[in-house]
């Protein structure tokens, strides 16, 4: 079972005055107005978000559904956009993992690895005992989620008073707060080469490569600052 004093003291981190829940549910307000907007109920909006979770994808499959993507075009979408979420969980993993604990809660948390939570976890979860982390990080996922679905139903009630701009606004907020946070977090050197490549090196590639800029930029800026990390200690 999951250890509901770790669960708690996990979900009570979106408390934190440096927490992004506020940052995340204004992302999804943005969300549950365009769901509304392109016709669905609030039902549906619910379930897309419960299921969808991470907000480029959300993103991604609202755009893709107003230009009449198949299904399949659709998933690919969403699925190629989510596919960052892989190295995150890679990083979150070994922080988590413990013999004692049962497979299925590792199998349960893989939702919960969004941006947002991610972040609250690798934040705080050196104050948290190896065991019972995945406990811990449980609370904050379900913590950020029920922030994103309570987002996306205010959203979708309110899309009658947000005009565009507005909406394209409250979006950007998640992405510009886990920015600040980035830079924040700029204590070693790797860290510090890969965000200041990185914000260097994606412009440029949008000058070559819209689609596929945040991607090269990311992933060159990233191996430099590995390597030159590496190079360094050694």
């Amino acid at each position: 079972m999951i250890n509901s004093k770790y669960f708690f003291q996990g979900f009570n981190c979106i408390k934190k005055f440096d927490s992004p829940a506020i940052a995340l549910g204004t992302c999804f307000i943005a969300i549950g107005s365009l769901l509304k907007n392109l016709g669905f109920n609030i039902q549906e909006s619910i379930f897309s978000t419960l299921l969808t979770y991470a907000l480029p994808g959300s993103l991604v499959m609202a755009e893709s559904l107003l230009v009449g993507a198949s299904l399949i075009n659709i998933f690919l979408a969403v699925w190629l956009v989510n596919a960052r979420l892989y190295p995150m969980t890679v990083s979150l993993m070994p922080l988590l993992m413990h013999e004692s604990q049962p497979k299925w809660k590792y199998y349960l948390s893989c939702h919960f690895i969004a941006v947002s939570a991610w972040l609250i976890m690798k934040n705080n979860y050196e104050v948290v005992n190896k065991k019972n982390r995945i406990d811990f990080w449980i609370g904050i996922g379900t913590a950020t989620w029920c922030v994103a679905i309570l987002g996306t139903i205010i959203g979708y009630y309110a899309s009658d008073y947000l005009n565009k701009d507005m909406m394209i606004g409250l979006a950007i907020v998640n992405p510009v707060y886990f920015s600040c946070m980035m830079v924040g977090s700029m204590k070693n050197l790797q860290v510090s080469l890969s965000i200041i490549l990185g914000a260097i090196l994606g412009p440029l590639f949008f000058f070559m490569s819209p689609e596929w800029s945040i991607l090269y930029g990311g992933f060159i800026a990233g191996t430099i600052a590995f390597f030159i990390g590496e190079l360094n200690v050694k």
